[in-house]
């Protein structure tokens, strides 16, 4: 009796996470960075981001985002940029990829980036998203950085906000 339950319980898990990443959906999101483990170490770092997508396929979303970072050794920084974020399986794991521009005080440079992250379901629409991140520097190798980040994400049904 327990495998039949556990087999029900995976097969509407699998069924409900298949219908989260289908085509039509938006995406708003947050995160929250200054978790580094770069061998740079920062006695302080604080990045704020904001993520806006589309899902234009299944399991394939668009995304644009802005952020702004502060570290306690330099002055800060504002980010704003694009890229794309593919969902490997139905339960949430996914790759991403980007290019963005920042600005810092004398300091400009274009920074292509890498992530791998988890879209945990807290609800139906809200989504608690760890993820690690690695920004490439395109002027030198002492503006790389890695680390992890912390997220909430709200898919928007495409049919939630039609006017009846």
């Amino acid at each position: 009796m327990k495998k039949i339950a556990l087999f029900v319980v995976a097969l509407v898990m699998s069924v409900a996470a298949n219908a989260q990443f289908e085509q039509g959906k938006g995406y708003l999101g947050a995160s929250l960075s200054g978790f580094d483990m770069s061998s740079q170490a920062k006695k302080f770092h604080l990045g704020v981001n904001a993520k806006l997508g589309y899902m234009f396929a299944d399991n394939l979303m668009l995304l644009g985002e802005v952020g702004y970072d502060k570290t306690e050794d330099s002055p800060y920084s504002l980010s704003a940029g694009g890229g794309a974020r593919y969902y490997i399986i139905q339960n949430g794991l996914y790759l991403g990829a980007g290019l963005k521009y920042k600005h810092t005080e004398g300091y400009n440079d274009l920074k292509p980036n890498v992530q791998v992250g988890y879209a945990f379901f807290l609800s139906r629409t809200v989504t608690l998203e760890p993820e690690f991140y690695f920004d490439f520097s395109t002027k030198s190798s002492d503006y790389m950085a890695y680390g992890l980040r912390i997220g909430i994400g709200v898919y928007l049904f495409k049919d939630q906000y039609k006017i009846k």
